[in-house]
């Protein structure tokens, strides 16, 4: 894996990118393999909590995160990735606020982009813990009001781009778009969510800056795990023969892929071109 110091200035990276035309996509990784999978067709990775708390612990997303291993995680991610962005959820700041910094400065030491914070009353004391990452405010409100008057209080703030929970609509994105004024505006993409399904043209048409995939690696390797070994079973254990032209999956593919990992980072750019 490819380590060293991280060159400086990985938040200010991601906030040129999220001011540039057009909706910067974050895909969610929640493992070194599927973060080397994502590296091949995008240049930005969101550490998503659902993701990571199903991998590391194979538990739902309810608080079960410690900050220690979601760092390590990241430390893994920047050393093997150091020209992607990375953001990072850390939900509501791990309970208490002299927590929230302390991870923080952790992450921006190791070369995290940027953070995704619930937590409204921590806000203040991150932004001043913080010297270059990107930090993202989440409304985390369900109710329409409410929803519009945290937006609305987040947009106020020193917080580099809100995030805004319970979006049911285009124009509800609309409506969030002039509330936040000129704040960059996040998306949150989710298979199975009640969020609108868009493209990115079409957010970037609505005002919306920054999306996030959350589980699109989870949900497609959970298809493709549980399809692999139903077939497996009724094939009373044969592994299937090669998919004719159909893309096939070996260990030298997967060897290949994690090579990458260790080479210079120009072989993974001159992979992905």
């Amino acid at each position: 894996m490819l380590h060293g110091n991280p060159a400086p200035g990985y938040g200010q990276r991601l906030r040129e990118e999220i001011a540039t035309p057009g909706a910067t996509p974050l895909i969610g990784v929640y493992d070194m393999y599927s973060a080397s999978i994502a590296a091949e067709h995008y240049h930005g990775m969101f550490v998503s909590g659902f993701g990571f708390a199903a991998s590391y612990y194979g538990l739902p997303d309810i608080g079960f995160i410690a900050w220690p291993d979601m760092v390590a995680f990241v430390e893994r991610l920047r050393g093997a990735f150091p020209r992607h962005h990375l953001l990072v959820d850390i939900d509501d700041g791990y309970v208490d606020p002299e927590v929230a910094c302390h991870v923080v400065r952790r992450l921006e030491r190791i070369g995290a982009s940027g953070v995704i914070l619930e937590d409204l009353e921590k806000l203040n004391q991150v932004l001043a813990n913080r010297t270059d990452l990107v930090v993202v405010a989440r409304t985390d409100a369900t109710e329409e009001a409410d929803i519009l008057r945290r937006a609305e209080a987040l947009a106020e703030t020193e917080a580099d781009v809100v995030l805004v929970d319970g979006v049911r609509s285009e124009e509800w994105i609309r409506r969030i778009r002039k509330v936040v004024g000129d704040k960059p505006l996040l998306f949150n993409q989710i298979a199975g969510g009640k969020s609108p399904r868009l493209s990115l043209s079409e957010l970037a048409g609505l005002g919306v800056d920054v999306a996030i995939y959350s589980t699109p690696c989870l949900f497609a390797a959970h298809r493709a795990m549980d399809e692999a070994l139903a077939g497996l079973k009724v094939a009373d254990g044969r592994l299937p023969a090669p998919a004719g032209e159909s893309r096939q999956i070996g260990v030298r593919e997967s060897t290949e892929l994690l090579e990458r990992n260790i080479a210079h980072p120009r072989a993974r750019e001159a992979v992905r071109a």
